[in-house]
């Protein structure tokens, strides 16, 4: 392709983008970590050429074609438009900025650049989920009518389970449904093509108060050694969500980040009027699908039997389990192969700013709607 990356982020996820780069052979400029330390170690452990020591260096290396932004969500914003004013195509982690004022900014300077814009919403990616997305499209299931489910972890079960997330400086005002409820959103939207019409929503804080730990902590990395003070929570360890969408589509999506044995459980089934589809993130690689007048069956992951147009997104045969790490593959060889096609006026099949936008206003009308206790229509 011709086109070369940089990193901003050496964390849990900005090693899921290097290695997905890698698959890809996109070649990896550069590194820029949250200190020099951290930058100059992830390069060495990663075999990586360059440290940058700013923002600013990255930014004026003119030999990077596409920066990966995978840092804590207040730097979304500030590190996505000095890459876009520097003449890049930005890859920003989920969400695109801390409120629709910052990412209705980012999507106009894209597009006064001319440059593309494209969010992690990478779940989309799984080959079942594409799967889903292409027998919905044509019409497999009837018209849909009902969209459930649940996104549900357990990292953050104990008191004593810290993350920068908990921090709202640091992760924004909500947390559970901007971190995880987003995803869910994303492919229900994606799948069924259709958007949110109004919603009401139930947010809850289950642990008031948290030991914060006394130094850095990455995700997912336990912090029982560490020194801990007390710190009082506000964001969402949980929520529930009704849902109305175009077309008479109701729907409920339940998100938790304190579910015990929930490890990262994205679930949903989508009901409509022919037959319903179901997916298990923790078992990617079936798919149900529900008759009435017919045995159910499960769909296991094999691209002789999928269809076409979800049949490249499996890389393997069937018998050859994917996951979680192929889903960065999949979504940067669409956006790869997007940008080195050179039309930027082409549809886009991958999750772009505006996709981004879309689910911050969201989180905007979901904290307005548990705060005032009622259903908001979904404008703007």
């Amino acid at each position: 392709m011709n086109l070369r990356a940089a990193v901003i982020g050496a964390g849990f996820v900005g090693r899921a983008h290097i290695e997905g780069l890698r698959r890809l052979a996109i070649p990896i400029q550069g590194v820029l970590g949250s200190s020099r330390a951290r930058t100059e170690e992830a390069c060495r452990s990663l075999g990586i050429p360059r440290a940058y020591q700013s923002m600013e260096e990255l930014a004026s290396d003119g030999s990077v074609d596409v920066v990966h932004v995978c840092t804590p969500n207040h730097l979304h914003f500030p590190e996505t438009e000095s890459a876009l004013r520097a003449g890049k195509h930005v890859m920003c982690e989920k969400p695109l900025a801390k409120n629709t004022q910052e990412t209705a900014a980012l999507v106009q300077l894209a597009q006064k650049q001319g440059r593309v814009g494209a969010v992690t919403y990478n779940l989309r990616y799984y080959p079942l989920c594409q799967e889903a997305h292409a027998l919905v499209q044509k019409g497999a299931i009837g018209e849909p009518q009902i969209a459930h489910g649940t996104y549900l972890q357990d990292w953050l079960f104990y008191p004593s389970d810290w993350n920068w997330r908990l921090d709202p400086e640091l992760g924004g005002a909500m947390r559970a449904v901007a971190d995880i409820g987003t995803h869910w959103l994303d492919l229900i939207c994606w799948i069924t093509g259709r958007k949110v019409k109004e919603l009401c929503a139930d947010l809850a804080t289950v642990i008031p108060v948290r030991q914060r730990p006394k130094g850095p902590v990455e995700t997912f990395k336990k912090t029982d050694s560490i020194a801990t003070e007390p710190a009082g929570m506000s964001t969402d360890d949980y929520g529930s969500i009704l849902l109305h969408f175009e077309g008479g589509l109701r729907g409920v999506l339940t998100v938790s980040q304190v579910s015990a044995g929930r490890k990262n459980r994205m679930w949903f089934e989508i009901d409509g009027t022919e037959g319903s589809l179901a997916f298990d993130q923790e078992q990617p690689n079936v798919l149900w699908i529900g008759r009435r007048k017919e045995a159910n069956r499960w769909l296991i992951k094999d691209p002789s039997l999928m269809s076409p147009q979800a049949r490249g997104y499996a890389a393997y045969p069937a018998g050859h389990a994917e996951g979680y790490p192929d889903t960065f593959v999949q979504l940067f060889k669409d956006l790869y192969g997007y940008i080195a096609a050179g039309d930027f006026q082409a549809l886009r099949s991958f999750p772009t700013f505006e996709t981004g936008h879309y689910e911050t206003r969201l989180c905007e009308l979901i904290a307005v709607s548990a705060q005032e206790r009622r259903w908001v229509e979904v404008t703007g």
